[in-house]
């Protein structure tokens, strides 16, 4: 059996608002690499100190993620949940105002095992496979349609209040109050319990590209690219292009009235990795 390992050839995050902490975060080490996406906090920081409840879940699982690499995937994310869960615990500051508080997020992570890939997601985080020619997806393909139809149901031009009118922001706590969401929450078993799995076949020199939501815009809410044609462009380009392309799709339309969506620009940030061995 020939012995695996993952190289970093390029990683990009990009903040959504120049003003506002970046909350999304990505590593990657000889045998794993993750993305996270903490979801935008729905009020000012307090329940964490001065830090928002976001950012505070991307860090922590992001530090959590480069000290845990056990025998398998699911034995490293359950070290990352209980990290989280444990500081959590430690360092909040008071109660919940209700669960809309409580942070939360969505990730990516894959890991070589043995001659495989495993790979464990929650929520719309993305991970791309190329083999050669041949791209597929490891997680679900970024599907932002129903936010997309949410934002569009909250008038035109949602996006360009950046979630500050008060009915915008009633219906986003409304909607992250919902039970059953498959999210990285500060609950070790809750997001154990959300996590999904996968193995794939890998081969050294294929490729993988980890994404947050923000950066797989460029698929679903914009449609730039399919999943072939992104892993073409960062081949071609890289990962600094993508950046711009996104930006510039999105300073066209920063209205937000072609593409219906609760932010003008989101976080974005995406990680390529190659195989080696």
């Amino acid at each position: 059996m020939k012995l695996m390992h993952l190289d970093l050839i390029q990683s990009l995050s990009l903040c959504g608002d120049l003003a506002t902490p970046n909350d999304d975060r990505a590593g990657s080490s000889a045998r794993h690499a993750w993305v996270i996406d903490g979801a935008t906090d729905l009020s000012p920081p307090g329940l964490l100190g001065a830090q928002g409840g976001a950012a505070w879940l991307s860090a922590s699982a992001d530090a959590a993620f480069a000290a845990a690499v056990a025998e398998d995937l699911r034995a490293t994310c359950a070290r990352v949940f209980a990290a989280v869960e444990a500081l959590y615990a430690a360092q909040r500051r008071r109660e919940p105002e209700g669960a809309w508080e409580l942070p939360r997020a969505s990730f990516a992570a894959v890991q070589l095992v043995d001659d495989m890939l495993e790979v464990a997601w929650a929520a719309d985080c993305a991970a791309l496979h190329a083999s050669g020619e041949a791209v597929s997806w490891c997680t679900p393909a970024p599907d932002r349609a129903r936010e997309s139809a949410q934002a569009a149901a909250l008038g035109p031009g949602v996006g360009a209040t950046k979630l500050r009118t008060p009915a915008v922001l009633a219906d986003r706590r409304a909607a992250r109050s919902r039970p059953g969401q498959r999210v990285l929450s500060i609950d070790a078993a809750e997001s154990a319990h959300a996590t999904d799995m996968a193995r794939v076949a890998v081969a050294t020199g294929d490729e993988l590209l980890l994404m947050t939501d923000g950066m797989a815009a460029l698929i679903d809410t914009y449609g730039a690219y399919d999943g072939g044609g992104l892993m073409t462009a960062v081949r071609a380009r890289g990962l600094a292009a993508l950046g711009e392309a996104l930006r510039a799709i999105e300073r066209d339309d920063a209205a937000c009235t072609r593409y219906p969506r609760f932010k003008a620009s989101d976080d974005a940030t995406a990680l390529w990795v190659r195989i080696g061995g």
